[in-house]
This record gives structure tokens, sequence and C-alpha cells, in this order.
């Protein structure tokens, strides 16, 4: 029994330090994911209800071709989150100051009951945004594919990233991998409720995001090209 012990004791101590080292290791690449993108959220949006206009100016000095909007759930099939509600609402700021001439808009549409994409399109064209100036991308079911087909279905080189500062270093990580020139405006307009799990959350997403930028696997599904360049009616899918 003795020997028992002291081997179920050392088989402890050795599970502990392999967990205790992982720590470490996903603790390090979240913060040097962190750490590289910090200096590029370059604004956050609180409660105003316009981009002031020396941030519009330092914003349309970077040429963006578009504003990304990511998707991040519905309450039901005609409303927004909160947060995907106020995602909205600083892009249509940006698209309203003139920073950008596009929107991207990037979201879950893979079933029939959860449909993002339906739900930002809405809200958009009632906010007045021109039908023309709006893009779908139904297919971005993660944060890389969402990156990913931004430059191989869309061609997009330069954007605007809007998303809540916690999720906006990892985008802008990706983006960045993916040769994408891009600069953040967060849209942390309020605090959300489930906040602390979404932050554990975001330290995983941020480690496998790391490799996969460093990998760069195609996106599950591709396409044939919609330039952000030109309209984006096509890419509506009605």
């Amino acid at each position: 029994m003795g020997k028992v012990r002291k081997f179920l004791i050392s088989l402890l101590i050795l599970v502990l330090l392999i967990l205790s080292l992982g720590g470490v290791a996903v603790m390090t690449l979240s913060g040097e994911v962190m750490a590289s993108e910090k200096d590029n959220i370059v604004y956050a949006v609180t409660d105003e209800e316009s981009i002031p206009a020396e941030t519009a100016e330092a914003l349309k000095e970077q040429k963006p071709e578009c504003i990304m909007v990511l998707g991040c759930g519905i309450s039901d099939k005609e409303t927004p989150t909160p947060m995907l509600r106020d995602r909205l609402e600083t892009a249509i700021m940006l698209y309203r100051a003139g920073v950008a001439p596009k929107v991207l808009l990037t979201g879950d549409n893979g079933t029939l009951t959860h449909n993002e994409i339906h739900v930002m399109l809405k809200y958009m064209r009632d906010a007045g945004i021109p039908e023309e100036d709006i893009f779908c991308d139904h297919a971005g079911f993660s944060t890389y594919e969402s990156m990913y087909r931004a430059v191989d279905i869309f061609c997009v080189r330069r954007m605007i990233v809007v998303t809540q500062t916690y999720h906006m270093y990892r985008s802008l990580y990706i983006a960045h991998g993916l040769g994408i020139e891009a600069v953040g405006v967060a849209s942390d307009q309020k605090v959300y409720a489930g906040q602390a799990q979404r932050e554990i959350r975001e330290v995983l997403a941020r480690v496998k995001d790391f490799f996969q930028s460093k990998s760069k696997p195609p996106a599950t599904f591709g396409g044939e090209e919609i330039p952000i360049t030109g309209s984006g009616v096509s890419s509506h899918g009605e």
C-alpha cells in the first residue's frame, strides 16, 4: 500500500505541474496577443451619438475600405443582442462620419433559427445605410473565418474593426496575421451581463487563434469574389 500511495502522490504532483505549466503557457500567449494589439485600438465609443470630428479625421487617414461588424448573437429573429446592437450603432456612427464607404456585416447564418445576418442587415437598412454600401458575409462562423473571408471573398486590404474591447485584441491579431491593415473602434457602450464568463472563454480563444493566425487554414466555405469596392447587393442573399 505504501508504494501505491507514493505512486499516486507522485502522479498527482506531475498532473498539477503539467496543469500549472499549461496555465502559464495559456496566459502568456493570451497576453502576447493583447500586448501586440493594444495600441491598434484607436478609439472606444461609450454613449456618444456621433464620432468626434478629430477622431473621424484620424480614422480617415487610415484609408479603410470598410467597417467590419462582427456578429455576436441575436435575441430573436428580428432583434440583436445588446452587444450586437452597440456594435451596429458604432458602425453606423462611423459610416455617417464618412470614415469608410462600406460596411461589412459578418456572422453566423448557419441555421434557419439563428440568422445573425438577417438581423444585422435589417438594422442597417432601418438606419438608412444604402443597400449598395452594405456587404454581408453569411459564413462568418468564427472570428478567424470572418477575417479569412474578408480577404478571400471580399478582397479587403484595409478596414476598421468594430467589436467590444475584450474581443478586439484577438480580432485585430487575426486580421494582421492574414495581411489586413486594421485598426479597432471598440463599442463598449455599457456593462454587459455574463462578461466574466466571456473573458475566461476569450483567453482560450486567443490561444486558439494565435496558432490559427500562424497556420492560416482556409475558411469552411469559399465562394466567388465580391470585392468590397463594388456594390454589396449581391451578397445580401435575398
